[in-house]
């Protein structure tokens, strides 16, 4: 058996128990692709295949894109991984900490013991959070009648921290507020940075916040699951095209093809063919520990349509570079300790093994995140690339 027999059998079998509408994936290591395959339908119940260009929403897989070029102005002095937030953002150094609930529900707040920096924004250890992981954050906009944060108003950043900042690790809308000093330092639209300084030099060509009409005809539904297992699609679901701000955090659509570029870009330390596009001390920020003694912990679900509890591996210690969740300990797919990885809300996943100089990227288009029949068909064609690795 080959890599490709073995992976096309996996990936197509999960499609035809049903449990599956749609699926595409691709591997590869330092050298080039290894693995490219699509099985399935982009919307249950048409006709249009998935296949390896189908664009999907790639939803928080935008987090390393952003968190990147974040980095690259670092690298440039134009923003400081660890100065105050606030000198770019001032509104950075207003955001109070949410301590309770009054009784008749007024939130109870005080002023943070520091400033907020960069790093914590990259590592989520500032003290934001989402409210599909957060109780006390959606208690929090229903009070405020703040929106919810797909919904791309500038009004939805507006919630409070969590916690001091630095002290614990919470997943969050913390890399919206890092694209958002990209733009203030760069005077570009997110987008736009992203494009020309990311986008372009890799030739990923259908990935953006806007989708265009080309992009649209190749483009894949989200699937809802229900209590019974079964999908339906989500014709309406889809991030605003004309936002009050490009969301770093999750905005962005794209392929397996194009995001495989990016994971190359980090297997190769940050060339791109001959030029270097990252430099080295910008990758090693980018693939090492950013928060010291801090882990990861479970992210658990607040709102069941949209995601499961959630977490990696169970049971390993993980950790937060300034761009990648970390596995501190090898993974029973393979993954060897010290990988980098994330995934995106509708089921799409990547990782990236520098140590053994092979990585993959993985979709599907399926509520709720961790989806019970998403997450292991990953894992189980993460695990086939390392057999044959």
């Amino acid at each position: 058996m080959t890599l490709q027999k073995t992976a096309d059998e996996l990936l197509q079998n999960a499609v035809g128990s049903g449990s599956i509408p749609g699926v595409a994936a691709t591997a590869t290591n330092r050298e080039g692709v290894t693995y490219s395959g699509a099985f399935g339908k982009r919307i249950q119940g048409e006709s249009a295949e998935m296949t390896p260009d189908t664009v999907v929403w790639i939803a928080s897989m935008t987090k390393a894109l952003t968190s990147t070029a974040a980095m690259m102005l670092v690298e440039q002095g134009k923003l400081s991984l660890d100065g105050p937030a606030k000198e770019v953002l001032p509104y950075l150094g207003e955001v109070p900490v949410l301590e309770g609930f009054e009784d008749d529900g007024t939130p109870r707040t005080r002023p943070p013991q520091s400033d907020i920096t960069l790093r914590q924004l990259l590592t989520h250890t500032a003290g934001f959070s989402y409210e599909i992981w957060n109780a006390d954050i959606m208690r929090y906009q229903e009070k405020m009648g703040l929106p919810g944060i797909t919904g791309c108003e500038n009004k939805a950043l507006e919630t409070p921290l969590l916690f001091d900042p630095g002290t614990r690790w919470e997943y969050g809308i913390n890399i919206d507020w890092a694209g958002k000093m990209i733009e203030a330092v760069s005077g570009q639209k997110l987008g736009d940075f992203l494009q020309e300084n990311l986008f372009a030099p890799l030739g990923m060509s259908s990935t953006a916040f806007f989708i265009t009409p080309e992009m649209r005809s190749r483009m894949a539904k989200i699937h809802q699951r229900g209590e019974d297992a079964a999908l339906t699609p989500v014709m309406e679901l889809e991030i605003p095209q004309e936002p009050e701000f490009q969301m770093g955090g999750g905005g962005l659509y794209g392929t397996i093809e194009d995001y495989l570029k990016f994971v190359q870009l980090i297997l190769n330390d940050g060339k791109v063919g001959s030029t270097q596009l990252l430099q080295p001390q910008t990758v090693d920020a980018l693939t090492t520990n950013a928060m010291g003694e801090t882990k990861v912990t479970v992210m658990r679900a607040t709102i069941p349509p949209l995601s499961n509890d959630a977490e990696f591996f169970p049971g390993l210690s993980k950790n937060w570079s300034t761009a990648f969740m970390i596995n501190e300990e090898q993974a029973p797919t393979g993954r060897s300790a010290g990988s980098l990885a994330w995934a995106g809300l509708a089921n799409t996943y990547y990782w990236i093994d520098r140590s053994k100089g092979v990585g993959g990227v993985y979709a599907t288009q399926i509520l709720p995140f961790a989806d019970q029949y998403s997450l292991p068909l990953f894992l189980a064609f993460e695990k086939s690339v390392y057999s044959f690795s």
